[in-house]
């Protein structure tokens, strides 16, 4: 037999027969009206296992995380309020339904049988996955199932503190508020978490408010691998700056009580602490994952004999709140009441297409308070004696420095964040003087963590803020590469909107640096950015692009509520020449506060029919030198055209720039293998019948020294790729 259904039936005849485990008597700290809501809560949440189930079965429902065991977690909602964003534990369905309860008008039952059928009707996902969510109960759907959400939940804790400083435009959290995330007590051991937890602490020790109430809840084994005795109580108590609780989550009474101490300390004091709730893990970990494959026949019985509704009918009957027979009629009148729902839940309708899977990629926009660009008067108390170099030609690394300090003076909820961005102003200056100006609160020095970067980042996206996190070189982002393909880019397409994280991310990258850093500081591979659903990916080639382009991202953050990445190559920074030394042709004038490149433009040089050279980033600049040789040394007039935006790709506007010309050459300083010169090679292959040939990076690391860009393309390189395709 299913053990759902033994656990079920266990239940029901262990509760006629007053076959109650033993337990501590309840204390008082439930009213009977509270404690009976919570074992409604629970009942449901067991009601709503099993039903998945059966729809499973029967071919109505699909893949599903039950929460059966993890019911205890209704009496941590109690605790809370419904305005306390929550980042849930995949089995914190009870937690959900509890809280549910607190706002008028809402039905769990049938949001989450819709859920479970993947309908279109289901209204957090629309049927994209089964998950908790919903944005009246301010949870953010989360599809991790490690702790890939903790990050984000210390930034949504800091930005509640920064947001009384700072008000946001678009605040969503309220002043007093905290933040809570749960997670397994296998999750712990994650990267993810321990940088999580790591970085509550390092902020909470330098009195930094951080109202964020960590929950791991310990069912003593991750899928299949135990927890070791004391290892959770170890690895939290011990921990600076974290205030420890624990809970046996079977007694809902003592749960509520130790929840309800723990949230006031969070509430009171606006510092980290960490509740300690033991579970048992009921049906195994997953879908059709079978306990008795790889734990003791016994030790499966003893869990479920340990059933945490049973000690809620025992904790029930000696408060005097509701007999057993009450509550087992409490029980069967919520299965049959869910198994009548689920017949109707399967009936509606599903998603039919691959446009309505992808309507939510690409989140709603907002209405902003329009802004005319910082004042004239504001621009100069903040430039100070930088101003007179505001007229004069500079390389791109002083122009995006301009236009970060121009950002901010129009736009007070961005926030800048990263390692030594503050007094250093960055590996290589970017960010200089931007603190000093700006303050602490907006120039954030962060520890030296790229998960807790991007974290942060998340969060204080959830409530209002435009954050400009700064990753210091390329090759850091694999570090935290599921900040932001399983977190920040998922979102909006799994709550249909009603959740987004707008940023700018800013990442220096690319190689062609000369005798520093070999392959870590000259990672020339795009990949891993470009194939993220939704993710805009910018990357500035001319210095006069930079500030315009940063602008875009800017505004498709805080009126378009996309996620942006903004490459700037680190060997462009500090280019002055184009073609030889001390002609100064890669220096440009700043374009002021208000220009914009909008997404989709590209930049053209020239218009020379022979040959268009299709390149970004270093490759520009070298095919600028190579234009001028072929014109002057082969008589060849090419145009050179700057993509600009990598992802998603300019089509038509690449098409259009090329049209007329004989043969397109597309210069690539990523690699062969997974570079951008395969999609468009693709493009026009497919779209184009101009002569298309691609000169890429070899598949290889970088080195460092006097081959530093052995691998890489050449200006001759170029001249030789050009000159080799007009023969064909």
């Amino acid at each position: 037999m299913d053990r759902a259904e033994i656990v079920h039936e266990s239940f029901r005849s262990r509760v006629r027969g007053g076959d109650l485990p033993p337990g501590r008597a309840p204390d008082a700290r439930l009213s009977a009206a509270e404690a009976v809501a919570l074992f409604r809560a629970q009942c449901l949440s067991r009601a709503l296992d099993r039903q998945s189930r059966v729809m499973q079965r029967q071919g109505q429902g699909f893949y599903t995380i039950g929460s059966s065991g993890h019911e205890g977690m209704a009496a941590v909602a109690h605790a809370l309020r419904p305005d306390d964003i929550a980042f849930l534990h995949y089995r914190d369905a009870a937690f959900q339904i509890a809280r549910a309860a607190q706002i008028p008008g809402q039905n769990m039952a049938w949001d989450m049988l819709l859920s479970f059928a993947c309908s279109a009707e289901d209204p957090i996902s629309g049927g994209r996955h089964k998950v908790l969510g919903s944005r009246a109960l301010m949870i953010p759907p989360q599809t991790s199932t490690i702790a890939s959400h903790l990050p984000k939940a210390v930034g949504a804790a800091y930005g509640i503190g920064l947001a009384r400083r700072h008000p946001p435009e678009h605040r969503l959290l309220a002043e007093d508020s905290i933040a809570i995330c749960s997670f397994g007590d296998a999750s712990v051991n994650h990267s993810t978490a321990q940088g999580a937890l790591n970085s509550a602490g390092w902020t909470a020790v330098q009195n930094v408010p951080l109202p964020l109430l960590f929950v791991c809840e310990d069912n003593g084994i991750g899928i299949s691998t135990p927890t070791p005795k004391g290892w959770i109580e170890a690895s939290l108590r011990a921990r600076p700056g974290l205030r420890y609780f624990r809970a046996n989550g079977l007694d809902l009474y003592e749960t509520a009580g130790i929840a309800a101490e723990a949230v006031e300390f969070v509430r009171r004091m606006r510092k980290p602490a960490a509740l300690h709730v033991e579970t048992v893990r009921l049906y195994g970990h997953a879908g059709a994952d079978l306990p008795t494959t790889y734990m003791p026949a016994k030790q499966v019985e003893a869990e479920e004999a340990n059933d945490p509704l049973l000690h809620s009918v025992r904790l029930l009957e000696a408060a005097g709140a509701l007999s057993r027979i009450d509550a087992l009629a409490i029980y069967e009148e919520t299965c049959a009441d869910v198994a009548a729902l689920s017949v109707e839940a399967a009936r509606r309708p599903h998603l039919d297409s691959a446009e309505a899977v992808k309507s939510t990629l690409i989140p709603p926009r907002r209405a902003c308070a329009p802004s005319n660009g910082p004042s004239e008067e504001a621009r100069a108390a903040v430039f100070g004696g930088d101003t007179k170099t505001l007229v004069q030609p500079q390389p791109m690394g002083r122009l995006i420095t301009f236009a970060l300090t121009d950002l901010m003076l129009e736009h007070g909820e961005i926030v800048l964040m990263g390692e030594d961005i503050g007094r250093k102003g960055g590996v290589y200056g970017i960010t200089q003087k931007l603190q000093s100006r700006f303050g602490t609160d907006r120039v954030i020095d962060t520890l030296l963590d790229e998960q807790s970067i991007l974290g942060l980042a998340i969060g204080l996206a959830h409530n209002g803020f435009i954050p400009i996190p700064e990753i210091q070189f390329l090759a850091y982002l694999h570090n935290a590469e599921d900040q932001l393909r399983g977190e920040a880019a998922t979102l909006p397409f799994f709550s249909q909107g009603q959740f987004t994280n707008p940023m700018v991310i800013r990442i220096a990258g690319l190689g062609y640096q000369k005798g520093f850093g070999g392959h870590f500081h000259n990672d020339n591979s795009l990949a891993v950015i470009r194939d993220i659903p939704g993710v805009i990916l910018a990357c500035p080639s001319d210095p006069a692009d930079a500030p315009g382009m940063l602008r875009e991202c800017v505004r498709l953050a805080r009126e378009e509520q996309r996620v942006c990445v903004f490459l700037e190559p680190i060997a462009l920074y500090p280019m002055r020449d184009l073609h030889e030394e001390g002609d100064g042709g890669w220096m440009r004038l700043y374009s002021g506060p208000t220009q914009r490149i909008s997404l989709g433009d590209v930049g053209l040089h020239g218009d020379g029919s022979d040959l268009a050279i299709l390149t970004y980033g270093n490759g520009h600049h070298l095919s600028r030198q190579a234009q001028k040789v072929l014109a002057e040394g082969h008589g060849i007039d090419a145009r050179v055209i700057d993509i600009r935006w990598l992802a998603p790709l300019p089509e038509e506007a690449l098409l259009a720039a090329t049209e007329g010309c004989d043969a397109v050459l597309i210069v690539d300083e990523c690699r062969r293998t997974g570079g951008q010169a395969e999609a468009l090679m693709t493009l026009f292959t497919e779209r184009s019948g101009t002569r298309t040939a691609r000169l890429t990076a070899e598949d290889s690391f970088i080195a460092t020294g006097p081959a530093y860009a052995a691998t890489l393309p050449s200006r001759d390189g170029i001249v030789g790729a050009a000159l080799a395709l007009l023969r064909r």
